[in-house]
């Protein structure tokens, strides 16, 4: 009776002290917590919310054959694989990030691989010490290490509210390969309400040693994750109302890259156990507009959010201002709405192929009756579109066919364009005749352009007419490409921009009342038809020449190329001059002189 009494107050004992660690855990210095560890006595699954302040660490360890190669891959994805500190092989310790670890012990749990597979979990790795000696350890940043500075931003940790561990997922992503290192990048989710979107960004994007800022906000579909509830790694967490899924780059993926690279022998933290290290976070302060990062909302569905730098934005904000500028005060500052350059080109930035349209016939009595506004801005956006390695085709009126072709000719001749532009035209022939042009057998999971642009293009009205400046119904010169625009809202991915400066182009649509309101004649001329985001200009091709600027300066912007490339893989900087040399120039406005007599010979 006495031994049972003493054995059910040493449990008891036992669990107090359980609970007392587990409690303060956040609160306990890292050597604390590492000797903790090392003896073994704690029961929780992973160490989110432990030592807080102070850095956590990813651990890889390979045989020394394979460490250069590793490393390598590290610095060609420092995203997910930032490299504290690489370990001498044999050498269980890491002076620069501990003063008294041991590599075997002070991990919560290890996996262990052989030949690509999972082979067992360890609490300890003394038993391969012998093997050890010809290994070298890889300790990589952690985004457990950013937690409280995004509490300290007001932020909720939702794994850390729920006790459970961070989810975990492979992606679609393909990380840039080093000889046997390749794999697909994997990423942490964490809950964030909407209006703490930004305020995660800052408090995390000056963390590179934790991964950074995001690389992802919005639907998991668009990298590849299936399904929130079933996470690859980690717990699945729960979203609160309000909450937006937030992606950060992970150390998870250099497991895949040890499976992948199908070592004899390696062994890898288990996920969300880390190695916790004695140093502390530094309270960054971002200093200038170049580091401030900014957030914007630029689809809906799927719901996709981007990042841009302040000084980027700000300079695409100036040029926003200056196309506004109305030279026939026709009262167009009315239909201005604040940061649809930027938003638009940041969705255009994100697309990987893109239809544009242009075309207003205002010369009705002439053949072909084209003005010149249009084509030279659809021009510069193709031209830059083509340096960015985008996909990109017109399509126009069946009758104004030839002369675009003519347009497109010369603009190759003249080095504004690398290649010709395909120049497609677009007829109802059936109810769904536009879904069959937009989307691979009219299937709308498969769209063959994720953006459409319409630049001073002829819009429908109300009435299902369509009206030049002054009135007249100029229907039996258009053909109905303005279903494409309609059909495009009905297509999940697909976003559109509409370039005008009067309110009866294509796209229009979305200030019709203000055009109705302020443009003469507005009530009869005015474009029924909406896109995603309307650039109103005092010229058109000033509409299509600020595209172009803004594209070029979302491409320079070191934020936004990173939140592009998901964090892995090189910034392009060699690039740099092939997009200068695609961008609109004094020199190339022969361009438009040339299309004016390719135009005056026509008539």
């Amino acid at each position: 009776m006495t031994s049972r009494m003493a054995s059910s107050e040493l449990k008891k004992n036992l669990e107090a002290e359980e609970m007392i660690l587990t409690g303060g855990l956040k609160c306990l210095l890292p050597h604390v917590l590492r000797r903790i560890i090392r003896c073994n006595r704690l029961s929780i699954s992973n160490t989110s919310g432990m030592a807080e302040g102070y850095k956590q660490a990813n651990v890889v360890i390979l045989h020394e054959s394979l460490a250069d190669d590793f490393e390598k891959f590290c610095h060609a994805n420092n995203g997910p694989l930032p490299l504290l500190y690489r370990s001498k092989p044999g050498d269980w310790k890491c002076p620069t990030l501990s003063s008294d670890s041991d590599i075997r012990t002070d991990c919560l749990q290890y996996k262990i691989y052989e030949h690509g597979a999972c082979t067992g979990s360890l609490k300890s790795l003394k038993e391969y010490s012998e093997q050890l000696k010809d290994m070298v350890t890889f300790y990589l940043g952690c985004s457990f290490s950013f937690e409280k500075a995004v509490q300290n931003a007001g932020i909720p940790i939702r794994n850390v509210e729920q006790k459970c561990n961070v989810s975990m997922y492979k992606t679609a992503v393909p990380c840039y390969s080093v000889s046997t290192f390749r794999c697909n990048l994997v990423v942490t989710m964490r809950p964030i309400p909407e209006s703490k979107l930004e305020a995660a960004v800052l408090a995390t994007s000056e963390s590179k040693e934790a991964h950074g800022a995001p690389i992802h906000m919005g639907d998991p579909g668009l990298l590849g994750i299936q399904d929130l509830s079933k996470p690859d790694y980690g717990d699945p967490v729960h979203l609160h109302p309000g909450d937006i899924p937030v992606f950060w780059a992970c150390g998870v993926t250099g497991v895949e890259a040890v499976i992948n690279c199908r070592a004899p022998l390696a062994f890898t933290h288990s996920p969300g156990c880390m190695f916790i290290t004695d140093l502390k976070n530094d309270n960054v302060t971002v200093r200038s507009s170049r580091e401030v990062p900014q957030v914007r909302c630029i689809s809906q569905d799927p719901l996709h959010y981007s990042i841009v730098s302040a000084e980027a934005a700000q300079k695409i904000k100036t040029l926003e201002t200056l196309i506004g500028i109305d030279p026939g005060d026709r009262g167009i500052i009315h239909l201005h709405r604040q940061d649809e350059l930027l938003k638009a080109c940041l969705s255009i930035s994100h697309a990987r192929s893109v239809l544009i349209t242009t075309g207003f016939p205002t010369h009705f009595a002439y053949e072909p009756p084209e003005e010149n506004d249009g084509p030279p801005g659809a021009l510069a956006i193709a031209a830059i579109l083509q340096a960015l390695e985008k996909e990109v085709a017109i399509v126009t009126d069946q009758r104004a066919m030839n002369l675009n072709k003519k347009i497109i000719e010369e603009a190759v001749q003249l080095g504004i364009l690398k290649r010709p532009v395909p120049l497609l035209s677009y007829q109802r022939e059936s109810a769904d005749s536009a879904l069959m042009f937009l989307c691979e057998n009219g299937n709308p999971g498969r769209p063959r352009f994720d953006h459409l642009i319409a630049i001073e293009r002829a819009g429908m009205a109300a009435d299902g007419n369509y009206y030049n400046a002054r009135k007249v119904n100029i229907k039996h010169l258009v053909d109905p490409i303005d279903e494409l625009f309609l059909a495009a809202q009905t297509i999940p991915g697909v976003t559109t921009t509409g370039v005008g400066d009067g309110g009866n182009e294509l796209g229009m649509g979305k200030v019709k009342d203000a055009v109705k309101k302020h443009i003469k004649d507005g009530d009869v001329i005015a474009c029924d038809v909406e896109a995603d985001f309307t650039i109103v200009a005092g010229v058109s091709n000033w509409g299509g020449y600020a595209i172009a600027c803004a594209l070029y300066i979302l491409s320079t912007c070191e934020i936004h190329d990173r939140y592009l490339r998901k964090a892995v893989g090189f910034p392009p900087l060699e690039k740099k001059v092939i997009w200068l040399s695609a961008l609109p120039s004094v020199t190339k406005l022969r361009t438009r002189m040339h299309y004016q007599e390719i135009q005056d010979k026509s008539l």
